[in-house]
């Protein structure tokens, strides 16, 4: 057996990056050498994308002693628990389509997410070659261009050597995200963008054991040695509900120049008096679907029972 395949023997000097998850079982990469890997107890605090230190159990398996420190955490929530979607991400890309419909709803989680975590987020609308729907789908997405987010419009399908040449640029040097419904070709566009994903997955999927399911869970892709892409399963909702007042405030970025210009030191922007972000709705400033969804994000932060 060579030595590069023998168990380390020091817990310390052993890192590598969680690139697949599925339940509490995990898949490391260590210099390009695929580890199975468990936690310590019933912790499963893991997320894709994390640096951690490994202690080898066997030839291919390791435990996880702990994770070095984040530089950001995307994660998403509901009343009751939060799901880890990745970890020391730098830029998020939310995929959605001329056809099927997207929801604005979803769109708009996703910047908060982002924005709360400290991430770049950038828009990719596919399916351009649907030409009777794409002026439609360009008007909805101009809430968000106004509000600075890039746009970035492709055709996985009609013309994957531009919609390579696009994103390509965008992905080196940073670790990146792909989410966004179902249908609107998110698969697509990481087939085209990294080679052999269908087999990779496969691998991934052979290693975690988890049979035929390989939309189901999170994988890291790496592109060279400083970029990588995170792929995450399509979901139709993202909850927020871990985002406090304030974060949540901050995170829409309309509300900016307006922060500290209302009566009230505590103002929650929903019904007080001499409110000037209220102000800035009822002038147009603000897209009142956005404010809406601020309440409600409120309303949800006030639910949270873990």
């Amino acid at each position: 057996m060579s030595g590069k395949t023998a168990p380390a023997p020091a817990p310390s000097g052993l890192t590598g990056i969680i690139i697949a998850a599925h339940g509490r079982h995990y898949l490391a990469d260590v210099d390009g050498r695929k580890l199975q890997c468990v936690t310590r107890g019933k912790k499963t605090n893991i997320a894709v994308g994390d640096v951690v230190n490994l202690k080898m159990t066997s030839e291919d398996q390791a435990v996880i002693e702990s994770i070095t420190e984040r530089k950001t955490l995307l994660y998403r929530s509901d009343q009751y628990k939060s799901k880890l979607l990745a970890a020391n991400l730098s830029r998020l890309f939310i995929v959605v389509a001329t056809e099927p419909g997207f929801a604005d709803d979803l769109i708009s989680r996703s910047l908060v997410a982002a924005e709360a975590a400290g991430i770049e987020a950038h828009l990719i609308l596919n399916k351009t070659d649907v030409a009777d729907l794409l002026p439609k789908a360009r008007e909805r997405l101009l809430m968000y261009t106004s509000l600075g987010y890039p746009l970035h419009e492709v055709s996985a399908r009609a013309d994957p050597e531009h919609a390579v040449a696009t994103l390509m640029p965008l992905l080196e040097g940073q670790s990146s995200i792909f989410i966004g419904q179902s249908g609107m070709g998110k698969s697509s566009l990481i087939n085209l963008l990294v080679p052999d994903a269908d087999i990779a997955v496969r691998e991934i999927s052979a290693a975690l054991d988890t049979g035929k399911h390989t939309t189901t869970f999170t994988r890291l892709y790496s592109l060279g040695e400083h970029a990588s892409i995170i792929d995450s399963p399509g979901f139709q909702e993202f909850g927020l509900y871990h985002l406090s007042e304030g974060m949540l405030e901050r995170a829409f970025v309309e509300f900016g120049p307006y922060l500290g210009g209302c009566k009230f030191y505590n103002c929650r922007h929903l019904i007080e008096p001499q409110c000037a972000i209220l102000t800035a709705v009822a002038e147009g400033k603000i897209a009142k679907f956005r404010h809406t969804l601020y309440g409600q994000l409120l309303h949800e932060s006030a639910q949270t029972l873990y």
